[in-house]
């Protein structure tokens, strides 16, 4: 067998595993092109938008976007890390509605914040997941308008913004 053989042989191989691939390409783009649910092509995989990523519920919302939120006075703040961290500081005016105690904590915590009213949940780190799930159960409880600010006391912290410390929710 001469030198051109397997060379012939392994372009071949490459034209038919490329043909191949292409073809699983089209028909997986077609496929989700047909899906009354389809798959966005493009998206924003920033940090923040991973919970809502992986949940498929709630909504992150920008720093800056909290902010605004904040100063006007058009959103609620829940922090849903332990009590002991939460006194230990916190964003100005948030109310502490840690996951752990959650069915405890919940009615008393929510008392008197109507359903139609913009809830920012944060707990602290990228890899906190305790506001995502706050956020979730608080939808469920029939909240619509929850939003996720993911890694937000470090954030909050970290530009400055309007803090407190001590417990402002004990009974």
């Amino acid at each position: 067998m001469d030198k051109a053989g397997p060379a012939k042989l392994a372009l071949n191989s490459f034209w038919q595993a490329l043909t191949i691939l292409s073809l699983a390409a089209i028909v997986g783009l077609v496929s989700n092109q047909l899906r009354s649910d389809r798959l966005p092509l493009a998206g924003n995989w920033a940090t923040r938008d991973q919970a809502a990523a992986l949940s498929g519920k709630p909504s992150t919302i920008s720093l800056d976007d909290a902010e605004v939120l904040f100063f006007t006075g058009s959103a609620v703040f829940l922090d849903a890390r332990s009590p002991d961290l939460y006194e230990l500081g916190h964003i100005q005016g948030a109310h502490n509605l840690p996951w752990e105690d959650f069915q405890s904590r919940f009615d008393q915590v929510m008392a008197g914040i109507p359903p139609q009213t913009t809830i920012i949940t944060y707990c602290d780190g990228n890899g906190c997941s305790l506001s995502n799930e706050l956020a979730l159960v608080l939808l469920d409880k029939g909240y619509p308008d929850v939003k996720v600010l993911l890694n937000g006391w470090t954030l909050w912290q970290q530009n400055d913004l309007p803090v407190e410390f001590g417990d402002k929710d004990s009974p």
